[in-house]
C-alpha cells in the first residue's frame, strides 16, 4: 500500500507542475487527469498481480496432506525420481508423490484392473487412446508433452560393424521391447517391418517386457545390438553406443508421450496440478536435460 501511495503522489505532484507551468486551464486539467488515470491503471495492474499471487498461493495451501501415484512409462523414471518429483513436493510442500515404472502397455492393464493411479503418463498414445475410449482417463486433461527417438545401440567398446537398422540382422543376438505391450518395441517393429528386416530376425530377438530391460542386455553385452529410445541410450551412454537412428519415413507417426489424469482419482486437484506443473518451462527444461523434446 506504501508504493501505491507513493505513485499517486508522485502523479498528484507531476500534474501540479505542469499546471503551474501552464495559463490554461483546460490542458492543465487534461494533463492532472492523465496522470491521474496512469496511475490508477499502475496500482490497478500491481494489486491484481498481488492477487495472482495470493490467488496461487491458496491454491497450493487449499491441497492440503495427501499423496499421489504417477504410473509412468519407464523410460521416464531418472527424469522424475531425479528431479521432477522433488521439485514439486517443493512447489507443494503438503503433496507427496509416488511413481510406478514400467511399460506403457502392462501401465494400461494395470489400470483397467484397478491400480490405484492418479496419473498416467505413457510412452505413445495408444495406451492413452485405448484407457480414454474406455472411460477412464479425464479426457480434458490430456496433453501431448514430449516427444522422443528410437535408436540402434551396440555395447559400449564393441567392434561391430552394425551402423544402421538395415544392418541390424548382422547382430548374433538382439535386444527389443514386447511390441505386445511395449512401445518402443511396437516403434522398433514397424520400423523394421517398414525397412523390410522384422521377418528375418525373429530367431535372434529377445524381448524385454519393458524397454529398460533391452538396454540392460545391450549394457551387460548379452545382447550385440538392440533398439531403445533415444533417452535411455543417453542415460547409459559409458555402456552403450548410438549407433543410428530410426531412418526417417520408417515410423508414420512421432514417439509421443501424452500425460493425463485418471478420471478414478481420489485426488483429482493434487493430480491436475501435477499435470499442469509438468508443462511448466522448468519442467519442460528438465525433460530437455534427459534427451525429450517439446512435442509440438
Amino acid at each position: 500500500m506504501k508504493k501505491q501511495f507513493a505513485v499517486v503522489m508522485a502523479a498528484m505532484m507531476a500534474a501540479g507542475m505542469m499546471a503551474g507551468c501552464s495559463s490554461k486551464p483546460q490542458e492543465t486539467t487534461a494533463a492532472a487527469t492523465e496522470a491521474e488515470t496512469a496511475a490508477e491503471e499502475t496500482t490497478g495492474a500491481e494489486t491484481e498481480a498481488e492477487t495472482e499471487t495470493e490467488t496461487e498461493g491458496e491454491a497450493k495451501a487449499n491441497l492440503g496432506e495427501q499423496g499421489i501415484l504417477v504410473a509412468a512409462a519407464a523410460s521416464l523414471k531418472n527424469a522424475y525420481e531425479d528431479e521432477l518429483i522433488p521439485m514439486f513436493e517443493e512447489q507443494y510442500p503438503g503433496v507427496t508423490v509416488e511413481g510406478t515404472y514400467d511399460s506403457s502397455g502392462k501401465l494400461q492393464t494395470q489400470i483397467e484392473e484397478g491400480l490405484e493411479a492418479d496419473v498416467f503418463m505413457s510412452a505413445a498414445v495408444k495406451q492413452m487412446k485405448a484407457l480414454d475410449e474406455e472411460g477412464m482417463i479425464a479426457s480434458d486433461t490430456i496433453v501431448d508433452l514430449l516427444e522422443n527417438k528410437i535408436v540402434l545401440i551396440v555395447p559400449a567398446g564393441s567392434d561391430s560393424k552394425i551402423d544402421s537398422f538395415e544392418k541390424i540382422g548382422d547382430a548374433a543376438s538382439i535386444a527389443l521391447g514386447d511390441p505386445e505391450s511395449v512401445p518402443a518395441g511396437q516403434y522398433a517393429k514397424e520400423a523394421l517391418t517398414n525397412l523390410n528386416v522384422w521377418d528375418s530376425i525373429q530367431d535372434k530377438v529377445s524381448f524385454g517386457t519393458n524397454v529398460t530391460e533391452a538396454l540392460n542386455q545391450v549394457a551387460a553385452a548379452s545382447a550385440d545390438a538392440g533398439i531403445v529410445y533415444a533417452t535411455d541410450a543417453a542415460s547409459m551412454a559409458d555402456q552403450v553406443t548410438v549407433v543410428a537412428e530410426a531412418p526417417e519415413g520408417s515410423l508414420e507417426k512421432k514417439v509421443i508421450y501424452s500425460v493425463a489424469v485418471v478420471k478414478a482419482t481420489a485426488h483429482e486437484d493434487a493430480a491436475k496440478a501435477f499435470v499442469d506443473f509438468l508443462q511448466t518451462p522448468e519442467a519442460i527444461k528438465v525433460f530437455e536435460a534427459y534427451g525429450f523434446t517439446a512435442a509440438e
